[in-house]
């Protein structure tokens, strides 16, 4: 091998080892070298996007509604996060995945979110932490030693007006550390991923029960095809008659995407894989809302081969052969990490260069294009692991959650 190639290979795996990818080691070090410094106080209030800025943060369609930063939090590091409306109140909020714990915010008016309280982390602290909800119950991994699950019943939040430590409803200990979860609304069903590459699924899936939030039961896993980093599941409405109401999971595996029919907990069946042109680290990615295709990030290919960030849309109108339809690269060099689907359009996390909003309604054509972007991160959309972590597009309010995993979190909505 050339000598600028085993230079290349040294810096790529130097990057994912510090990065969000896959860092295993002390969590001050990996702090000390890739906290920014950009954390700032909330004096930041509404900016509208006039002349390409809202403020000091550049954009293009989207207005700044408010901001908490991480002293806010009492945090040092944000990192995922997710929504919550309640049913009964119509409150909407945030839950703030953070280094120490969860944060709840009450953004019911958003242009003065309240930070309610924090869940804290179930042992150490850690800058991976995952939430998802369902049944108005929120559910939080962590890949701190340990962790296990925490479920915390978010109708706890209501008629709390001062900031509070909350404590877990219920815990299950079946597994330790975990990168990620997804839940499947439908089935009632939560998938734990990113565990122990030693544990009985090699780091797959663990199956949860949360169909009684509070007693969460492990009914069983999958492994066969290795690790697993993040994961969407979905009983299946697609255009494949074949899988017509059964429950798909859809893998995110480092080097490929799989498809399993986990139908029945018991005995999980492989359907098919694929991988892709100048894979580096296959990382997240979810359906149309046609399922039809799937829209997939690889989050190290921009470290490996440079280039502009790469979206990967698959074809699974035959989930047994999916194929590669298309690859749609952004305007910035920035990293991709979790991109979300609402309608015909595709929410992006793109650490650096923000959050990117692209036009997916003509997806069928090759006909992929940005309507707009805000940028929590303004100094540079350089290929690091700063910046935004994750985006949350699902309020009805029209308000979008944009955690940073630098500068805390920001509340955006389209400009009118």
């Amino acid at each position: 091998m050339k000598f600028f190639q085993l230079i290349l290979c040294s810096l790529i795996v130097f990057a994912c080892t510090r990065g969000e990818i896959g860092y295993r080691g002390n969590y001050d070090e990996f702090f000390a070298e890739n906290q920014s410094g950009l954390d700032s106080n909330s004096e930041i209030k509404k900016a509208l996007c006039e002349d390409g800025f809202a403020g000091e943060y550049p954009c293009k369609g989207y207005d700044l509604i408010a901001h908490l930063s991480l002293s806010d939090f009492e945090s040092e590091r944000g990192n995922d996060s997710w929504g919550w409306s309640d049913p009964q109140t119509q409150k909407e909020y945030v839950l703030m995945g953070l280094d120490d714990g969860t944060g709840f915010v009450d953004i019911s008016d958003p242009e003065k979110p309240i930070f309610l309280g924090k869940l804290l982390s179930a042992t150490s602290n850690s800058i991976w932490r995952d939430i998802k909800v369902y049944n108005d119950h929120a559910f939080i991994v962590s890949e701190a030693e340990n962790h296990g699950l925490q479920v915390f019943d978010l109708k706890n939040l209501r008629g709390v007006d001062g900031r509070k430590t909350f404590e877990p409803d219920a815990t299950l200990n079946t597994f330790g550390n975990a990168h990620n979860i997804a839940i499947n609304e439908d089935s009632g069903y939560a998938y734990v991923v990113g565990t122990s590459r030693a544990d009985d699924y090699n780091g797959g899936v663990h199956f949860i029960d949360i169909s009684n939030p509070t007693s969460p039961n492990e009914v069983g896993g999958y492994g066969g095809d290795g690790y697993t980093h993040d994961a969407q599941v979905v009983n299946y409405i697609g255009p494949d008659s074949d899988y017509n109401e059964k429950e798909i999971f859809v893998g995110s595996n480092e080097s490929k995407l799989v498809f399993v029919d986990v139908t029945d907990k018991e005995n999980p069946i492989s359907i098919s894989s694929i991988d892709y042109e100048n894979v580096a680290y296959t990382h997240q990615g979810w359906f149309t809302e046609d399922q039809k295709y799937f829209i997939l990030g690889d989050e190290a290919d921009e470290i490996e081969r440079g280039g502009n960030t790469r979206t990967i849309i698959i074809d699974v109108t035959d989930l047994d052969d999916p194929k590669v339809y298309h690859f749609y690269y952004s305007p910035t060099p920035a990293i991709d990490h979790n991109g979300y689907v609402k309608g015909d359009t595709f929410f992006l996390a793109n650490y650096t260069s923000g959050i990117r909003i692209i036009d997916i309604s003509g997806i069928s054509e090759k006909e992929i294009n940005e309507l707009g972007f805000f940028d929590t991160y303004p100094i540079n959309n350089s290929t690091s692991f700063n910046g935004v972590w994750s985006v949350y597009p699902y309020f009805e309010s029209g308000i979008i959650s944009i955690s940073d995993s630098n500068s805390g979190l920001f509340l955006v909505k389209k400009s009118q």
